[in-house]
């Protein structure tokens, strides 16, 4: 059985959700977040593309509903034991078979949580869910439930994600190996890529950015590729990823001379990173990271080129997004506590003078003053 972590581990995790649930007054929750289901259980698949649901009943009882393709994954990746199929067939609507389990379980007229904001729930899912349940018990939109929960890491968590950050290290490192002019886009994405996997890590769970040039000022993957000019700007935003668990970092690369403006923006970047260690830690809520952010950007007259949000939290995380819900964005009242893994981007675009910078890497929080993970500096990088 392919688990990576302790039976120890898994039983804590449903001891506590069990208890989050009797706190919410839940009867069972319905799990449709793959992150959810690998935090709980070890069940690791792509298979959540298609329906499939976790049922856990609030004496925690599990039983997985899903397709034939996956009933060996969870065998061998998962400690599920209850594994109940779902037939593909025309016009197939398992959400009926949902409810026939939620029967078999004991859980008709029950109060039922569901993770409703999900990549795993479709629209049509929710529609077809939420017809066959309205009559049959009491349903919650629970999509934030074990989200919250997966906020603290654990030891084993922590060291998956410190193996992560090495790994992005390696990646940042394989990258300035080939940054100069004339270089290949192609070639740098890449030796990134090779980096991680030969460093033993996996797929990211969403694509890495990389553009030059006017593509370094867009902040999302697009396909194709160019090669660097003698002057020229490279954006890169990037994880290692080590048993699902994400360390980010975000770099943009000036090839050639520099402009004024990099230079500007790059001290912007720098200080604003700099000013927001001070709040990354106990005693400060998420809202308050974005409220520093914004201050030092706005008062070097910066408010039109940065972002709405600057960071997140990060952990175990399947496509099409590394990205956990808690981000840094205005009015967050989340706690900052230790033991938390968050991702601190700096993203500056200048579409006036077709000028970017970024810069973003992962931190532990601690009791006191964040760790950084990476062991890059964040020095002003030029080829």
């Amino acid at each position: 059985m392919a688990l990576h972590f302790e039976r120890s581990e898994f039983s804590d995790r449903l001891a506590r959700l069990t208890a989050k649930m009797q706190e919410e007054k839940l009867d069972a929750m319905l799990l449709f977040a793959q992150e959810s289901m690998f935090w709980l259980t070890g069940y690791d698949t792509f298979g959540y593309c298609f329906f499939q649901t976790l049922v856990v009943k609030a004496d925690g009882t599990m039983a997985l509903l899903t397709r034939s393709a996956d009933l060996r994954q969870a065998r061998q990746t998962s400690i599920i034991d209850d594994i109940h199929i779902w037939v593909d067939r025309v016009n197939a609507d398992p959400t009926l078979d949902l409810k026939n389990l939620l029967v078999e379980m004991d859980l008709l007229g029950a109060r039922i949580g569901v993770e409703y904001d999900t990549h795993g729930m479709t629209g049509r899912v929710a529609r077809l869910l939420d017809s066959q349940l309205a009559a049959f018990g009491q349903i919650v939109d629970a999509s934030y439930l074990v989200s919250g929960l997966r906020l603290l890491k654990s030891p084993t968590e922590i060291a998956y994600i410190e193996r992560a950050a090495v790994l992005a290290d390696d990646a940042l490192d394989a990258a300035l190996a080939l940054i100069k002019p004339g270089a290949d886009e192609a070639d740098i994405l890449a030796a990134m890529q090779g980096a991680v996997f030969s460093g033993g890590g996996d797929y990211p769970a969403n694509e890495y950015i990389i553009g030059s040039g006017v593509d370094a000022l867009l902040c999302r993957y697009k396909a194709g590729r160019r090669k660097l000019d003698a002057n020229d700007q490279i954006t890169l935003e990037w994880a290692g990823a080590y048993v699902h668990y994400h360390a980010a970092m975000m770099r943009t690369v000036v090839v050639g001379e520099p402009s004024h403006r990099h230079r500007e923006l790059y001290s912007a970047c720098l200080e604003n990173i700099q000013a927001i260690e001070t709040v990354l830690k106990p005693g400060h809520v998420f809202g308050d990271v974005f409220d520093m952010h914004a201050k030092i950007m706005d008062e070097r007259g910066l408010a039109r080129h940065r972002l709405n949000a600057c960071g997140y939290s990060l952990g175990a995380r399947f496509s099409p997004s590394w990205m956990e819900h808690q981000m840094f964005h205005a009015g967050n009242p989340q706690e900052i506590e230790p033991g938390m893994s968050l991702f601190v981007h700096m993203i500056i675009m200048d579409s006036d003078t077709g000028t970017a910078m970024t810069l973003g890497q992962t931190y532990l929080t601690t009791s006191d003053a964040p760790s950084a993970l990476s062991r890059h500096s964040l020095d002003f990088l030029n080829r």
